[in-house]
């Protein structure tokens, strides 16, 4: 592993948007869809240890809500038109919309958590179960 230190936060979640190793910029941080690379193949980082979990998925749903799904109610069509229609028209690019995004935004997730210092390791201190006395 490099011994750089962390890049800002704004950079390594550009970075990340850009599907790049949020250390060095050079590595991809994918291997497949959404299957981040273990190892930076460039610099060595440890990719693998920035958990996003579900923040991208509830990040892409607020922004496909805002971007799509808003500004479709202000339709007329939307409110007249037979459902057989409709959900076809809403749905499909819906769901590309989702999917385009979902990739771009995890990248971004995982630069941020790599900026922020985030590690699997500190599931522990993030979760109510520690605070339970019980």
């Amino acid at each position: 592993m490099s011994s750089q230190p962390h890049a800002p936060f704004l950079q390594s979640v550009l970075r990340g948007l850009k599907g790049r190793c949020p250390h060095c910029a050079e590595g991809r941080l994918f291997w497949r869809y959404l299957k981040v690379e273990p190892h930076c193949q460039a610099c060595g980082h440890d990719l693998a240890r920035y958990p996003a979990d579900d923040g991208p998925a509830y990040f892409t749903i607020l922004i496909v809500g805002h971007l799509i799904i808003a500004p479709a109610l202000f339709f007329p069509f939307i409110w007249e038109a037979p459902p057989a229609i409709v959900l076809p028209t809403v749905l499909i690019p819906l769901g590309a919309a989702t999917l385009a995004l979902l990739h771009v935004v995890k990248g971004g997730f995982v630069g941020a958590m790599y900026a922020l210092g985030v590690k699997d390791s500190d599931a522990k201190l993030h979760t109510a179960d520690v605070a339970d006395p019980r």
